[in-house]
């Protein structure tokens, strides 16, 4: 068990007093005496206790149904990330060290009082020195590091091991959910966060993959100003999500807004691999200027997630199956991918308890399905079968049960299926139709090509080591070498050809679709002859 360090022990004494006070004994195996709050709710109020390490480890917790119960989830849902600001000379002194100038070398104003604080950061308003004879300076927020969080992080993640270890060593409901490995994700998310250079990154990699789009905005960031605790981006003027009575009375059209929260989510996940992964209402705000036709602004961008090739694939048929109502082929992808078992699971009886779960909330009006409700239920049952948690899923778990909340809450209606089903399958098309097949053609022929005369050589030279290898060998292979010389380039050519034939194909079907394409027939044509010659050329020789 890990040892524990002097300096430790009264915060550690502090977590025992907590425990004791709200009756939490039973999470470590042991009887409480009686309490007529709820178990959730006396978590939730020993977390807020214990600050705001804890806090965010809490929130963490709630977007995890596949490891902890409903109950608590759902009330562990509620915890706020806000504590009290620290001084604003404290910040003025923290960004000057950084940034090793004075702030009125960089600002032409800043305010001290921060705009919001939470407990990783707070942020500032600020406006930067002009640059030219008729700039006002750009509008900017400056996010300041908390002094001394790394600290206070680390002492707190390293108790909580311990306390995970505890856990895991007295209960076996704990040793179940596996403490430790959760303690070890939640550090991984907690230290990204302290690095604001890798909020930076993110923030331009969001705004580049969405600059122009009407469907939201991503602020500029000014990285000659940007260090690992300090972070200056533009100043965006937009409501806040959660002032929906002010949204309403501004005639907001909140449908569109709910299905483009949607949208957005989808696409980022399936067509950049790159999804904010902290979309709570804190960090949304609507631009409303045409109330008809309202866009989303999005801040704060510390945690982003991403998806392996597979994942996103495997991800991609298994919703496309829950859509299309195909419950054999989602328990055949848990299978195929190991995330239940396949040695110790009968596929029949997977399919059974996922149509157990499926079939009745299919039966029900748009407006009370909900994919959050869903997912705790399928959790529920895939624990059964020995489901694997996945943790590169955790956050897009999280972040889609975010955005169907408020998705609901904009439009009570909302289509959740109905949105995001089109951008998948169109998603799949793009990754087996053949422009892929085509493309992936293009990246790999050449360095097969390439690749096969080097290893012939190798085969030779091993061959010759060995004496086994005589003058009629040789030549053979000599043949054969100078043979795949020729296939390179004659692949090459009906490589040529086969796009020449698509784009002709395209170009007809285009005209079905369009009718006043009117050259497209001629343009047809002759791309098509033309793929068809090349092609037959290089194939003769």
């Amino acid at each position: 068990m890990s040892s524990i360090k002097l300096d430790r022990i009264p915060r550690l004494w502090t977590i025992h007093r907590v425990i004791q006070r709200y009756r939490l004994q039973e999470f470590l195996g042991r009887k409480p005496r009686p309490d007529p709050r709820p178990r959730g709710e006396r978590l939730r109020l020993a977390l807020e206790e214990l600050g705001p390490v804890f806090i965010k480890l809490g929130q963490a917790l709630s977007t995890r149904p596949d490891v902890i119960p409903p109950d608590l989830a759902i009330e562990l849902s509620k915890l706020q990330d806000s504590v009290p600001p620290f001084p604003g000379s404290e910040a003025i002194r923290l960004i000057e060290a950084a940034l090793g100038k004075p702030i009125s070398d960089v600002f032409d104003e800043f305010d001290p009082v921060p705009l919001a604080s939470a407990s990783v950061a707070q942020v500032h308003t600020a406006r930067l020195k002009p640059t030219a004879p008729n700039d006002p300076g750009f509008e900017v927020v400056v996010k300041v590091l908390r002094p001394g969080i790394e600290k206070t992080i680390h002492d707190d993640v390293q108790l909580m091991y311990l306390c995970a270890e505890l856990a895991e060593k007295f209960s076996a409901q704990a040793r179940r959910i596996r403490p430790r490995a959760i303690v070890a994700e939640y550090e991984k998310i907690v230290f990204d966060e302290l690095d604001l250079m890798r909020e930076a990154g993110n923030a331009a990699q969001l705004r580049r993959n969405w600059l122009g789009s009407p469907l939201i905005y991503h602020p500029a960031v000014f990285f000659d100003h940007c260090r690992q605790n300090v972070l200056v981006m533009e100043r965006i003027r937009g409501i806040s999500i959660r002032e929906l009575d002010r949204l309403r009375a501004m005639g907001v059209d909140f449908k569109v807004l709910g299905e483009r929260g949607v949208e957005i989510f989808f696409r980022q996940t399936f067509r950049d691999n790159f999804f904010h992964a902290d979309m709570h209402p804190g960090n949304i705000f609507v631009d409303a200027t045409n109330p008809k036709d309202p866009s989303y602004i999005a801040v704060d961008f510390g945690i982003v997630g991403q998806l392996s090739a597979f994942d996103q694939r495997y991800l991609a048929e298994n919703l496309l199956a829950f859509f299309n109502r195909d419950y054999k082929r989602v328990a055949e992808l848990h299978l195929e991918s190991e995330w239940v078992p396949s040695a110790t699971t009968r596929l029949e009886d997977f399919e059974a308890a996922i149509r157990t779960v499926c079939e009745p909330i299919y039966q029900k009006p748009i407006s009370e399905i909900s994919f959050g409700v869903f997912l705790l239920r399928l959790f529920q049952v895939a624990r059964r079968f020995n489901y694997q948690v996945q943790p590169q899923l955790v956050l897009l778990q999280k972040t889609l049960l975010n955005i169907e909340g408020l998705g609901r809450q904009l439009y009570p209606e909302l289509d959740l299926w109905k949105t995001a089903k089109p951008i998948m399958e169109e998603w799949m098309r793009s990754r087996v139709g053949p422009a892929r097949w085509l493309s992936q053609a293009r990246k790999d022929i050449p360095a097969l090509a390439e690749s096969l005369p080097v290893l012939v050589q190798q085969v030779v030279r091993t061959l010759e080591r060995g004496g086994g290898l005589d003058s009629g060998m040789r030549r053979s292979i000599e043949e054969l070498r100078l043979e795949m010389q020729a296939q390179q380039k004659r692949s090459s050519r009906m490589l040529v050809g086969a796009t020449l034939i698509i784009s002709g194909a395209l170009l007809m079907v285009a005209r079905s679709l369009h009718q006043h394409h009117q050259h497209a027939p001629i343009a047809a044509i002759v791309l098509a002859v033309a793929g068809v010659a090349v092609w037959w050329s290089a194939r003769k020789r």
